[in-house]
């Protein structure tokens, strides 16, 4: 159970700066598309080398932090870009030169 928090936590830190990205770009557009399938490569692999498997109740966790991943990127693409003059889709970017205001 511990591997399988530790491996959601991942994919939730893994989906923050695609989220930032989807927010940013028109809706159903080849980056936003990108933005929520470039990811998932990733998430399989972790699922196969921890070894925690495709069960039904594995899916709960990794599905709910994919998609809270995501909507924390782009709540806070929503807040950096309306506290910094500040207009990009990269969230290291954005980040960086906010703090150097």
């Amino acid at each position: 159970m511990a591997l399988l928090i530790l491996i959601s936590i991942l994919v939730f830190l893994l989906n923050v700066p695609f989220g930032y990205w989807r927010a940013n770009v028109r809706r159903f557009s080849l980056q936003w598309y990108l933005a929520i399938h470039i990811p998932v490569p990733f998430i399989i692999a972790l699922r196969l080398l921890s070894d925690i498997g495709f069960a039904w109740h594995t899916y709960v966790f990794l599905v709910g932090s994919f998609f809270l991943g995501q909507q924390v990127g782009a709540r806070m693409m929503r807040w950096i870009h309306a506290h910094c003059t500040i207009n990009s889709s990269c969230m290291v970017m954005d980040l960086y030169r906010c703090a150097r205001t």
